[in-house]
C-alpha cells in the first residue's frame, strides 16, 4: 500500500508517476459511466488514475413478481382511482428500474405505455436512479420524486409527507408498490408502516421482487487477470461496491484465509488497498471478514470515492485492518 503521506504526482510509494490501476468492481453504466469519467479527468492533486470495470453482479428478471407487476399495469391497479390497488411507486435500485422499463416497452401501444400512471408518484433515492425513470419511454412521463434524498431514510421520511400531501382528501393513504430485489434493507417500510406513526399518516408498503443478483461466473477469472497485469504496480486500488463477490475479491487478493473464513491481517507496506462506496459495504467486511477498508466514502458518488482514495496517497490518517 501507499507510504504514508506521499506526495501528490508520485504513484504512493514516492517513485516516479504512474497511473494507479483502480478496480471497479461493478458494471460500466452505459453510455457513459460516471466512475470512467471522474477516475479518468485531470486534477489539481497531481493524481493520475488508470480506472477499469470488472463485473461482479449478475441480474436476472425474476418472472413471479415480473408477471405480477405486468398484471397490475394491465389491469389498470396502480393510479389514482379509488378502486386502484395502489396509488404509487418506489424504486432505490437501477436494476428495478430496468425491470419497469421492459415491462413499459412491453407494454407499449403507439407512443402510450400505462397512461394511468401519470397522475401517481413514483418515489425514488438519488439523482442517478431518478434520471433512468425520467428516461423510461412512458407518456405521460412519470411524475418522479426524491433526487434530494441520498438514502432509504430520507426517502421515507420525504414519502411520508409528500403522499400525505398527495391523498390528503383521502382518510387512509392507498397502499405503495415497492418493486425491489432479493437482497434490500426494509428502512422504506419499516419506516412508512411503524406502529408509532398515527393512523391517518401510516401507508402501507407492498414490496414485489422483480429481480435476483449473484455472482458472475466468470468475476473470480476476470479478477484474476487484472491483478496479474498490474503485479508491477506499486499502488492499485480495488473499489467495492456491494456485499455480493466480497469473498470472492478477497479470495483473488489471496487475502481470505480458508480455515477461518476471516480476512488475513494485511502487512503494512501492501500494495492493494480497498475501498469501499459507503458505510453499507464497509460493515459487510467488518462483520463477516474483520477487515476494516483504507477508505470508506463520504457518499456514494465517484466524486467522494476519489477524495477519499486521493486523501489516503496523501498521508491523511486512515483506519487499517481492524475487528470491531
Amino acid at each position: 500500500m501507499e507510504a504514508p503521506g506521499a506526495p501528490a504526482g508520485s504513484d504512493g510509494s514516492g517513485g516516479p508517476k504512474q497511473k494507479i490501476p483502480v478496480f471497479l468492481l461493478k458494471t460500466e453504466s452505459t453510455p457513459v459511466d460516471a466512475y470512467r469519467e471522474v477516475f479518468s479527468r485531470r486534477s489539481d492533486d497531481g493524481l493520475s488514475f488508470e480506472p477499469s470495470f470488472v463485473p461482479v453482479l449478475e441480474h436476472r428478471f425474476e418472472n413471479d413478481g415480473m408477471n405480477r407487476v405486468a398484471d397490475l399495469l394491465r389491469q389498470g391497479k396502480i393510479g389514482r382511482a379509488a378502486d386502484s390497488t395502489y396509488g404509487g411507486l418506489i424504486f432505490t435500485s437501477q436494476r428495478a428500474v430496468e425491470a419497469f422499463a421492459k415491462l413499459a416497452a412491453d407494454g407499449r401501444r403507439g407512443d402510450r405505455a400505462w397512461p394511468h400512471l401519470h397522475d401517481v408518484p413514483v418515489y425514488s433515492v438519488g439523482p442517478a436512479t431518478c434520471r433512468a425513470l425520467k428516461a423510461v419511454p412512458q407518456q405521460p412521463p412519470l411524475g418522479v420524486f426524491g433526487e434530494h434524498a441520498g438514502n432509504g431514510a430520507s426517502l421515507a421520511s420525504f414519502i411520508l409527507d409528500h403522499y400525505g400531501n398527495w391523498y390528503r382528501d383521502r382518510p387512509a393513504k392507498p397502499p405503495l408498490l415497492f418493486l425491489v430485489g432479493e437482497q434490500r434493507r426494509d428502512i422504506i417500510p419499516a419506516t412508512l408502516m411503524s406502529d408509532d406513526l398515527p393512523g391517518e399518516q401510516r401507508i402501507r408498503v407492498d414490496e414485489v421482487v422483480v429481480y435476483s443478483t449473484g455472482v458472475m461466473s466468470s468475476f473470480a477469472d476476470d479478477f484474476g487477470r487484472r491483478l496479474a497485469a498490474t503485479e508491477d504496480r506499486r499502488c492499485r486500488w480495488v473499489a467495492v461496491f456491494s456485499p455480493t463477490g466480497c469473498d470472492s475479491m478477497l479470495a483473488g487478493l489471496d487475502m481470505l484465509d480458508r480455515g477461518t473464513g476471516k480476512a488475513k491481517v494485511r502487512r503494512e507496506g501492501g500494495r492493494t488497498s480497498i475501498a469501499t462506496i459507503g458505510p453499507t459495504t464497509r460493515s459487510f467486511l467488518l462483520k463477516a471478514f474483520g477487515l476494516e477498508p483504507d477508505v470508506c466514502s463520504e457518499q456514494p458518488t465517484p466524486e467522494a470515492l476519489r477524495a477519499g482514495i486521493v486523501a489516503a496517497i496523501q498521508g491523511q490518517p486512515r483506519r487499517r485492518h481492524g475487528s470491531e
